[in-house]
């Protein structure tokens, strides 16, 4: 039995067409009558013909119609965390109009033959700036000449970045904190480099994580002798774990706590109730992102929103911009203060 599949040619004998008609039923560029588009349609189908072959559309337009996004952790738990599903919404939803697609990519996977950065057939690829791994993977885009964005992160003046005002967001919550009169503060960070496991940040000038870093400058500016703990993930549960750390001897506990993340700080909040602590009247608690957090409910977070769909949206039209030919200009986003009941005076 043969395996040769179907072409438009078939298609067009099939239907009693010429093989430009045909063609054009699925280009959908040109206008065809009512009867012709069913003819074909249904030829298609007896053939089991279901369009061209994207192989040889990429062929011919040089490209593979491939998007590379890169984050550095386990692909499952980057799609636990509501920002970069959002994210990922407005990034899907620019390039599509130009037929693209994404491939989602970790930094680094040693131990996987999967695709990767170096050998993924892609025409593109957009840096998450959460990862310590930022500037190893630009070197590999440099090297296969493709173009690039970063999201959150520096890797200079040459290549477009879509960034986010964290340190002066984070900032303006440290103020609101001092504001209500806290002076006894502690601050949950998201991972400081590659490989961080949960833990005390002994050494700033160590943390080349670059959004974990400008909101850590954010809190400084108000708590400059603020404790830090840096989760190893934006996770409830690592919330929880640095929750259990900061409140465990209730002689040194802090009376509000900012943490770099929603998840981060439910955690902490969960932390806060077992350890019998009243949220806000015991102590009070701070988030980043203005997410909806499941589960959440009595409590809504003090935060700072962040436009993560339009963040994702900017860094695929600079993407689609330099596919054409053109040139992406680096654009700067900014957060909103939002109180929630989180936050009190301190008791």
């Amino acid at each position: 039995m043969s395996t040769r599949r179907a072409t438009i040619a078939d298609v067009a004998r099939e239907a009693g067409v010429s093989p430009s008609t045909a063609s054009v039923v699925f280009s959908g560029k040109t206008p065809v009558s009512e009867a012709t588009h069913r003819r074909v349609l249904d030829a298609a189908k007896s053939l089991g013909y279901t369009g061209p072959d994207p192989r040889a559309a990429s062929l011919r337009r040089g490209r593979s119609g491939i998007v590379a996004v890169v984050f550095e952790e386990h692909l499952g738990r980057a799609f636990q965390d509501p920002v970069k599903i959002l994210m990922m919404d407005g990034l899907t939803d620019s390039v599509a109009g130009m037929g693209a697609g994404l491939l989602m990519l970790r930094d680094q996977d040693p131990e996987s033959n999967a695709p990767s950065l170096t050998t993924a057939p892609v025409d593109a690829a957009v840096l998450v700036g959460c990862s310590g791994m930022l500037r190893e993977s630009l070197d590999v885009v440099r090297a296969r000449g493709i173009p690039v964005v970063v999201i959150e992160g520096d890797a200079g003046s040459e290549v477009p970045r879509i960034g986010l005002d964290n340190r002066e967001a984070q900032r303006q919550m440290a103020s609101h904190v001092r504001g209500l009169g806290h002076d006894r503060v502690a601050l949950v960070t998201l991972p400081v480099r590659t490989g961080w496991e949960r833990g005390w940040i002994d050494d700033e000038s160590r943390v080349s994580v670059d959004v974990t870093r400008d909101r850590l400058l954010g809190a400084r500016d108000v708590f400059p002798d603020a404790p830090a703990f840096a989760a190893a993930g934006s996770f409830i549960d690592e919330g929880l774990a640095a929750g259990r750390v900061l409140f465990a001897d209730p002689a040194e506990r802090p009376t509000a706590v900012l943490a770099q993340s929603d998840l981060l700080a439910a955690g902490v909040i969960r932390a806060a109730e077992e350890a019998g602590l009243r949220v806000p009247e015991d102590v009070s608690v701070t988030g980043f992102d203005g997410i909806v957090v499941d589960g959440l409910a009595p409590y809504e977070l003090t935060t700072m929103w962040q436009p993560s769909t339009d963040k994702g949206r900017a860094a695929g039209e600079a993407i689609v911009a330099m596919l054409q030919g053109g040139e992406a200009a680096s654009i700067a986003f900014t957060c909103t203060f939002r109180e929630g009941n989180t936050t009190a005076p301190p008791a």
